[in-house]
């Protein structure tokens, strides 16, 4: 896994991702004027032996792209780590760097994109490209029991390469929707869908901090079953 995570921040295969995180990382935002960037791409974080994969979308551009850890020093990080802090997944509420302490416990963080995409948008192409680091991921994370995926891109990656694998015969069986829930294959993890918790739709209501908690709590108790 650490080998892993090196080969991912050093990779430069998307020129317009490469391009735009740079710039990012240049201009900065006025808050951030006295900080350095990190403007590469962010790799996966959590437990090696976890059993819950999250799988989400891209860096934000003053978030992970800033701090160099996934969902850390934004807004979606402050929702996400507080849930995975109330439901026994992590060890605090917060995350604001990447030496603030913060330790995840059988859980683990991973996206299909590593760079941070201009609008949040990254294209097909830029998805396919990276959708190896995620399959490694997966491959390594051999205790995994339930995949939580942040949004309809996540679990779209998710089953591209269940897909792919011959593990599932379409993806349009699976129909996304919050806290929807898909046995995808026989002795498989078990799919839990939530909105991604981006401040569109924090800010509008659309995902609420117990929404994403109830996900997070749904996935602790089937852990918890024999």
């Amino acid at each position: 896994m650490q080998r892993l995570q090196y080969e991912i921040t050093a990779c430069s295969l998307c020129p317009r991702l490469v391009a735009h995180r740079e710039e990012i990382g240049r201009l900065k935002r006025r808050a951030y004027r006295d900080q350095d960037y990190w403007s590469k791409p962010v790799p996966g974080f959590g437990d090696p032996a976890a059993r819950l994969l999250i799988v989400g979308l891209a860096p934000g551009a003053h978030g992970a792209n800033r701090t160099g850890r996934i969902f850390t020093g934004d807004r979606s990080g402050d929702f996400l780590y507080r849930a995975l802090y109330e439901a026994g997944f992590a060890n605090q509420p917060t995350s604001v760097s990447r030496d603030d302490g913060l330790v995840l416990r059988d859980a683990y963080i991973a996206a299909p994109v590593r760079c941070v995409p201009p609008d949040n948008k990254p294209t097909l192409e830029e998805i396919h490209t990276c959708r190896p680091f995620l399959e490694r991921e997966m491959a390594l994370l051999k205790r995994v029991k339930i995949v939580v995926v942040l949004g309809g891109i996540a679990m779209q990656a998710y089953l591209s390469i269940l897909q792919d694998k011959g593990q599932i015969a379409a993806k349009s069986a699976f129909r996304f929707a919050h806290g929807a829930e898909f046995v995808t294959r026989a002795g498989g993890p078990l799919l839990l869908a939530s909105y991604h918790p981006s401040q569109q739709n924090t800010s509008t209501g659309r995902l609420t901090a117990a929404m994403l908690e109830a996900i997070f709590q749904r996935a602790a108790s089937l852990l918890q079953k024999p």
